[in-house]
């Protein structure tokens, strides 16, 4: 296995519960900044192996970027299990983003979006 793809599937495995982080943090993190598509190779071809949690993985802009539907709506339901607020397949990065050095915030902000989802 290559040194990237081993050090993208820890990071992946590192992202707590209820937190999330996107492709390009991902790959900054594991050492190779512009490789947020070899990202989204990893989690397709090793999520199942390796138990990744994949659904705690976004766009930069937060944005839930699975095409098929039907999985697009697992990860939301996944996420919303995770009491992550997910309003239009979109998350908060402010609220919810995962880094190094621990969560941006402690919590949700205080701007209140309507006709969102939360559990």
């Amino acid at each position: 296995m290559k040194p990237f793809t081993q050090k993208t599937i820890q990071v992946i495995q590192s992202i707590p519960e209820g937190k999330v982080m996107t492709y390009g943090q991902i790959a900054r993190e594991a050492g190779s900044p512009r490789a947020a598509r070899q990202v989204v190779r990893i989690l397709h071809t090793m999520s199942q192996k390796y138990n990744l949690p994949w659904h705690r993985v976004v766009n930069a802009q937060g944005e839930i970027a699975i095409k098929d539907e039907a999985i697009a709506d697992i990860q939301r339901m996944e996420l919303l299990n995770e009491n992550v607020f997910v309003y239009d397949y979109k998350i908060n990065l402010q609220d919810y983003q995962f880094t190094d050095e621990g969560p941006e915030t402690q919590g949700p902000s205080d701007i209140e979006i309507k006709g969102g989802s939360h559990v």
